[in-house]
């Protein structure tokens, strides 16, 4: 290796005179160009045979086979979520969910771990905005195992006062941790601004102040009010005829008995109205930005327009936002937009960071974008990209029947017709650019657009006024309270 180096610069020498003696052409040399490789053809998308019964108790069960393996899988939705939660108790769906298998009236936590684990299978428990989940799954011959075993934990949690505050702690230390995430803090930020005081706008796993005063009450009456099999989906794939997983689904979950579920008035979330807050986060090299609007919920008619838009501005087979930060500014590393949907509701969010420097001049550029959809003629280049991307990934995306059973669950929760599964890439492909720009012009409004600054804001609030923002809302980060209308603690001042 160390003889290299003097060869290495002998022969770029020498390559130097060969290309010197070498003839002038009378123009510069023209490289060849071409265009990244087209997508390729679409992959037919064959969905799997599946089945759907109601149990006696009201449990909906939907069974799609698989016979590659000899294992089952399952997933269990409870319809009940942080939007259920009482009022002053963000963190009561995360907290019950945290401990269901963390002991139940027979099974200590180490129970229910050791009995999975001997039978060679997993299971697993979470919640968000409007659920409450319990995955598992298991070789073919230990279904009543581990479907009973889901049964118990969902039917007869413990909530025992030791594992309570356990979970309270380390739900406590998170927190601590996010809350010095300024990724975490934008986000949770924008939420609040957009969803304003809707439960969609609540930190699904709480806050401190929440987690600190919810009790085993909050808990027990939590989940005896929403855990009945009438509000809840469970989903069975594996190496099963349709009449084996039905049998199994009603020997685990057939006495889990019916129950009133609370009816919950339909609300919705506030109109958009303009916001802009900075959160000062004092020597942060770069600003986490999000800009955001209200979008449309999942099962809206102008849902999939409206997700081909934000696909435009800001995902993949796009992505207007990496054009022009990235690819043209080099503000930043990335850039990109989502549209969150939910039951009633849902947002559009885009979101980058830069240096601290430039942090006024990506925001204008985020915002531009924004202001640019709904104004201008969709590019009809654009709209195939954002197309061709989903018509090549959505066949892999539901390749598997465990897919299959999550798209077919996913329609039954959000009340979608499930004729939506098989017409989906057809819808994609016949969406035109005039769809697109009348939905996002009906709800894209630029001027109520809602706005999250974190960063050291002391080196970007003369660029943010001298650029027209006059009405923001300077917060430090120790004041911030995302339990309170203002986002600041009681006693903080007011700037």
């Amino acid at each position: 290796m160390i003889g290299r180096g003097p060869r290495l610069r002998r022969a770029t020498v020498v390559l130097i005179l060969a290309l010197v003696s070498l003839p002038v052409a009378d123009h510069a040399q023209e490289w060849p160009r071409e265009g990244p490789p087209a997508p390729l053809a679409a992959r037919p998308v064959v969905v799997p045979p599946y089945q759907i019964r109601t149990l006696a108790n009201g449990l909906q069960v939907v069974v799609v086979l698989q016979h590659e393996q000899p294992s089952v899988a399952f997933r269990l939705i409870v319809r009940a979520g942080a939007v259920q939660e009482p009022a002053g108790r963000p963190g009561v769906a995360s907290l019950v969910a945290t401990l269901l298998n963390q002991g139940t009236s027979t099974r200590s936590a180490e129970a229910i771990a050791t009995e999975i684990d001997s039978a060679g299978g997993v299971i697993g428990v979470g919640s968000g905005s409007e659920l409450t989940f319990v995955n598992g799954a298991v070789i073919k011959d230990r279904t009543d195992l581990a479907l009973g075993l889901a049964a118990d934990i969902v039917e007869h949690p413990a909530f025992a006062p030791e594992e309570i505050e356990l979970q309270r702690r380390q739900v406590l230390s998170s927190l601590q941790v996010a809350y010095d995430d300024p990724e975490y803090i934008a986000n949770a930020v924008l939420d609040r601004l957009v969803f304003g005081e809707h439960p969609y706008g609540r930190p699904d796993l709480g806050t401190p102040t929440s987690i600190a005063r919810i009790t085993r009450d909050d808990l027990v009456a939590f989940h005896r009010q929403w855990f009945v099999p009438n509000n809840a989906l469970l989903a069975i794939v594996g190496d099963l005829t349709a009449d084996e997983a039905f049998a199994a689904a009603e020997r685990a979950f057939g006495g889990w008995r019916r129950g009133d579920v609370p009816a919950i008035p339909p609300t919705t979330p506030p109109p958009p109205a303009r916001r802009i807050v900075v959160i000062d986060r004092p020597g942060s090299a770069q600003t986490e930005i999000r800009v955001g609007i209200l979008g449309l919920s999942r099962g809206h008619p102008d849902y999939l327009a409206l997700e081909l838009a934000t696909r435009i501005l800001g995902g993949e087979g796009a992505n207007r936002l990496f054009g022009v930060l990235r690819t043209q500014n080099a503000l930043t590393y990335g850039a990109g937009a989502d549209l969150h949907a939910f039951k009633s509701s849902g947002e559009i969010v885009a979101e980058t960071n830069t240096r601290t420097a430039t942090t006024v001049e990506a925001l204008k550029l985020v915002i531009g974008e924004f202001a640019r959809l709904p104004r201008d003629p969709i590019n009809p280049d654009e709209l195939r990209g954002a197309e061709d991307f989903i018509t090549g990934h959505y066949p892999l995306l539901i390749e598997s029947s465990g897919a299959i059973a999550e798209e077919v669950i996913a329609h039954l929760f959000f009340g979608q017709a499930l004729s939506e599964i098989d017409t989906y890439l057809e819808r994609v492909t016949r969406t035109t650019p005039a769809m697109v720009q009348r939905v996002a012009r009906e709800v894209i409004k630029p001027g109520q657009l809602s706005v999250v600054l974190v960063g050291s804001a002391s080196a970007f609030e003369p660029q943010l006024r001298a650029a027209g923002f006059l009405d923001y809302e300077l917060i430090k980060l120790a004041d911030l309270d995302l339990d309170s209308p203002t986002l600041r603690r009681a006693t903080s001042g007011v700037r």
